[in-house]
Parts: C-alpha cells; structure tokens; sequence
C-alpha cells in the first residue's frame, strides 16, 4: 500500500517541504527563491496526478485518503509562513 505510486507521489509532497524551506533560508537570492519555486510547482503537479492515479488505477487507500489532506495543508501552510517571515533580499 506504501509503494503504490498515488502515495509516494504524497510522501515526496511532503518531502519536497523542508527542501522548500532551506532553499528559501540558505541559498542566496534569486537562485534560492526560483529553486524553491520549483520544487513547490513540483509539489503542487503531484497533488493532482497523485489523486487522479489514485482513482483511474483504483488504488484508493486510506493511507492516501489521510496523508493527502495533510500534505495539502503542510504544503500551503509552510509555503504561506515562508513568505511572511522571509523578508525580500
């Protein structure tokens, strides 16, 4: 059930945020800003396709019906916290 695509698709979602972070914190501006950038537009491609698969290959589990509420609201919420608090260099 863990290796099924739909939910590692959901498991790098939610890798992809403390990369977000460290890209935002760490790596000087632009280059930093655009890679995190990327890895969140990455992020945000992998909620649909995870719940689409999810659905044509019915693979629908539990596990993916309770970490894709999570990752969706980790995901906003960091990438909402990380632009409050970074100020623009």
């Amino acid at each position: 059930m863990l290796t099924q695509l739909p939910n590692l698709l959901t498991l790098s979602r939610i890798a992809a945020i403390p990369v977000v972070v460290c890209l935002m914190l760490f790596v000087d501006a632009p280059y930093g800003n655009w890679w995190a950038f990327g890895v969140y537009c990455y992020a945000s491609i992998t909620d649909f396709f995870d719940g689409y698969l999810a659905r044509a290959w019915e693979q629908q589990s539990s596990l993916g019906r309770f970490l894709d509420p999570i990752a969706d609201k980790l995901l906003i919420s960091t990438g909402s916290r990380m632009f409050i608090s970074c100020p623009p260099r």
